[in-house]
Parts: structure tokens; sequence; C-alpha cells
């Protein structure tokens, strides 16, 4: 009996099935997104906590107007839906990649992780004119040139709070292309054939849709409220 329980731990940390009877690898990468929401949900609380604790805040409908090409047309965020809509097409063509993955498509899994990549590029891309747009207005870390709703002087905490939730979030689309393109190079590479499953396009999947359900939470605290 006591042979048979070391026999079967031994077979768990070798990338076996887990107690929960969740292969290893996925129940890793589970404790380290549970690890990561804190890590944003800290931020997020903290920016809800100053906010509705201030006395006035910027109107989004007023910082989020523009759009490349756009003049002077007043377009309230028309272009953080456009960047939106993209994250959750990524989202989409990562949940064809992994089911090419259990179907042991190797085709379609290169396929849809192409897509993935290019959507978050585009996603990365949108960002990068959005704060370039922003910094060009006078908008920074400690520099705030927009007005609360009642037209007072408004702190720099909104500012402070958005370029760094922003970034963060940021950084984490980039991380998962950079995931991306590897999973890409190694399933051209018959590294998943050779071993069988395609595991690790399913682990790269979960990081992705991460990083897409926490970008509703930023949209909705930065750009709706």
């Amino acid at each position: 009996m006591e042979t048979t329980a070391v026999a079967a731990d031994t077979n768990w940390w070798n990338g076996g099935k887990s107690p929960f009877n969740v292969e290893y690898g996925k129940l890793m990468m589970w404790y380290f997104l549970m690890s990561d929401s804190f890590t944003f949900g800290a931020f997020l609380i903290s920016y809800g906590t100053v906010r509705f604790s201030s006395n006035g805040w910027p109107n989004p409908n007023e910082v989020f107007r523009s759009y490349p090409g756009s003049g002077e047309i007043n377009a309230p965020l028309v272009f953080v839906s456009i960047m939106t809509f993209i994250l959750i097409m990524s989202s989409v063509t990562m949940v064809l990649a992994v089911h090419a993955g259990h179907e042991r498509d190797k085709k379609g899994v290169m396929t849809y992780l192409a897509w993935t990549i290019l959507g978050g590029l585009a996603f990365l891309s949108c960002q990068a004119w959005e704060w370039n747009h922003l910094f060009h207005e006078g908008a920074w870390w400690g520099r705030n040139p927009f007005p609360n709703s009642d037209g007072t002087a408004s702190s720099t905490n909104f500012t402070n709070f958005f370029f760094t939730i922003t970034g963060f979030h940021g950084f984490h689309v980039f991380s998962g292309v950079v995931i991306n393109i590897i999973m890409l190079i190694m399933t051209a590479m018959d590294t998943f054939e050779k071993k069988g499953h395609y595991l690790m396009i399913e682990k790269a999947g979960l990081y992705w849709h991460f990083v897409d359900l926490v970008w509703v939470f930023v949209f909705t605290c930065f750009y709706l409220l």
C-alpha cells in the first residue's frame, strides 16, 4: 500500500495528474494566474478607492475622444472600443488554437496562433498610439492636463493610475505575445507532435484568456466610470 502511494506521488511530480486530477503544469498555471489576479485586484481596488473618495475626476468622454486620423472629430471611446474588439477576437482565435491542439491539428494550431499573435501586436500598437497621443496632450506620470468634470483642476492621481495599470496590463499582453511566438516555433518544430500532446498550447491559452479578462475590468474602470 505504501509503495503504491509513493509511486503515485512520483508519477504526479513527473508530470502526471495532480491530487486535484489536473495536469501538474496546468495546476501551476492556475496558481500563477491566481497570484497575478491579486496584483491586478490590488491596483484596481486602490484606483477605485482614490477615484470615489475624490471630489472630482476627469470625464473619460473628454480624455479618450480621439482616434488616429480623426483630426478634431469628437468620438468618445471609439478607439478603445476597437482595441477591446481586437483583444476579444484574439481570445477567440486562441480558443480555436487550443481546440486544434486537442485534435492534434498542427496546421490549425499554427494558423490560429499566428492570428492570436497578430491580434496581440495590433492591440499593443493601438495602446502605443494612445499613450503617444496622451503624452503630446501633456499627460504622463506626475502630469495631468485634464480638468475634472466640473471644470476644477484635477490631481495627477488619474494619470498616475492610468499609465501604471494600463502599462502593467500591456506588459502582460507583450509577455503573452512572446509566449505565443515560442509556442508557434515549438509547433513548427514538431515539439508537441513528438510529445504526443499539445498541453502547452492550452496553458498558454489560459494565460491569454486571463489577460483578456483583466482588460474588461481595466476598460470598465478607466473608460466607462
